[in-house]
């Protein structure tokens, strides 16, 4: 099966992914690229791989809002099938899903839900996102977005997949922290941004502070609107928080090991691959019902807690709850990192595989 593949950059997550489809022996991948590094998760350069080019082109806009236009797009003269993984709101892409059009080439659309937007952005959105009208299918990351693309495009196949990436290192790292301490250490991974309810956190965890739990908190990401929202806690709450930057995906298993808990408390998050990542290191996790991967990777009672977002009365109360019961959150641990160990690139492979065979031959989904 020829498979070209269309995305935006080189992220380490989804190139776990890559390799292992092209690794494959039904599988002949090429991967096409944007451009060739994401302005605001400023990963560490790695060589691409023989099947991974970037498109000549360039970009204009500013952090996640930006717009591509390429040329020397693919040719498809080879084709079986196409993915397309960007956003429908780029030029590119829409050049993109044209030429597969013209050609009449099966292709598919493999993204997170579609975020909902007002006055013209959303009127723009709405009037390109039309064009998933004529796609083969969708491959939707998890099930909420699963159920949102299947409201939208009633006539299209939905399938839907977890976001698969290596937790290997994740594993291994977190196999040394040995018994948790009395004194839980929270974590939260992301950019220190409303989005990502970083405010609420840090709310949060003073009213936990407030209701007797002794606890430290790491952050980890590009620090954004942090500065002042910690210049306005009190000095013993600020004093047992670590910031620690953005770090290197090489780096995040050592850190996520020094963690009993983590948290996530967005108030939007199409997927959340941290969430993988708190699975693959065997913690209990506290995140929002407005993150997708909550809804399929994380069963409240069971390995962690799901709150409603933007409120900071039930996030104190599951910091209080986990940081408190070190009995718990080991349990919650093994079982995180149990289902961490159905989330391995080669299973997603295959999965994706599957599907692909599927839309191929028009059958009915084999995963829904």
């Amino acid at each position: 099966m020829k498979v070209d593949l269309v995305s935006v950059v080189p992220s380490p997550y989804q190139r776990d992914l890559f390799s292992a489809l092209a690794s494959e022996p039904t599988c002949d991948l090429r991967v096409h690229y944007l451009e060739d590094a994401a302005p605001d998760s400023p990963w560490p350069a790695r060589s691409l791989a023989p099947y991974e080019t970037v498109l000549p082109g360039w970009t204009a806009g500013r952090g996640r809002v930006r717009c591509h236009t390429n040329w020397a797009l693919p040719n498809f003269a080879d084709t079986d099938i196409a993915i397309v993984n960007a956003a429908l709101t780029g030029v590119t892409t829409q050049q993109v899903i044209q030429k597969l059009c013209k050609r009449n080439l099966p292709w598919v659309f493999w993204g997170e839900t579609l975020r909902s937007r007002t006055g013209l952005p959303g009127i723009v959105q709405q009037a390109l996102a039309k064009r998933l009208h004529q796609a083969s299918a969708i491959v939707a990351i998890g099930s909420v977005a699963q159920a949102d693309y299947r409201r939208r495009f009633p006539k299209t196949p939905v399938y839907q997949l977890p976001y698969f990436c290596d937790l290997e290192a994740f594993a291994q790292a977190a196999a040394g922290r040995g018994t948790t301490s009395s004194e839980a250490v929270f974590l939260f991974c992301g950019q220190m941004i409303r989005r990502k309810g970083i405010d609420v956190l840090l709310n949060a965890y003073q009213e936990a502070w407030r209701l007797g739990l002794r606890a430290r908190l790491i952050l980890v990401g590009r620090e954004a609107e942090l500065p002042p929202l910690v210049e306005a806690l009190p000095e013993q709450v600020r004093q047992s928080i670590e910031f620690a930057g953005f770090q290197a995906p090489e780096a995040l298993p050592a850190i996520f090991a020094k963690a009993d808990v983590f948290v996530l408390p967005s108030r939007h998050d199409g997927w959340g691959v941290v969430v993988n990542q708190a699975l693959g290191a065997g913690l209990p996790i506290i995140t929002t019902g407005a993150v997708g991967a909550a809804h399929d990777l994380v069963k409240p009672g069971i390995n962690g807690i799901i709150v409603p977002a933007g409120e900071t009365a039930p996030l104190a109360d599951a910091m209080v709850k986990l940081g408190t019961d070190q009995a718990l959150r080991a349990t919650m641990s093994r079982r995180s990192l149990a289902r961490s160990q159905q989330l391995t690139p080669v299973a997603g492979a295959r999965a994706f595989l599957n599907i692909l065979d599927s839309v191929l031959a028009s059958e009915s989904p084999l995963i829904a």
